[in-house]
């Protein structure tokens, strides 16, 4: 299981993308390390939240097929990031690459709502 080892914000608080990522993680068995991660506000006119932009990268055999069943069960995992609701998430794109050892980049897009 995967241990989140990034400093907490003041008082354990950890913020929706912190969660995300740790999600993310979680989903692909623990394996994947995040290269890039961008959040930009998103709103409708009944509806705020942000729209993140997430890059991983898998190496070694094991991670890439982590990062494939990541990939798999993305459409319909059902998050749980307190405050928010994940309305969408999809794979943006899939790059591989089979030499020197297999490595897989994963970009993927969330959209988060804020519940309130």
């Amino acid at each position: 299981m995967f241990a989140d080892q990034s400093p907490s914000p003041a008082k354990g608080r950890r913020y929706p993308a912190e969660r995300i990522e740790a999600a993310l993680r979680t989903l692909a068995s623990g394996h994947g390390q995040v290269v890039i991660h961008r959040e930009v506000p998103w709103a409708s006119i009944t509806f705020a939240g942000a729209r993140h932009t997430i890059s991983m990268s898998f190496s070694g055999r094991p991670a890439v097929e982590a990062g494939e069943h990541l990939i798999a069960q993305l459409p319909d995992h059902e998050f749980v990031i307190p405050g928010q609701l994940v309305a969408d998430a999809q794979v943006l794109s899939v790059d591989h690459a089979m030499l020197p050892e297999p490595v897989m980049r994963v970009e993927i897009e969330l959209l988060l709502l804020e519940e309130g």
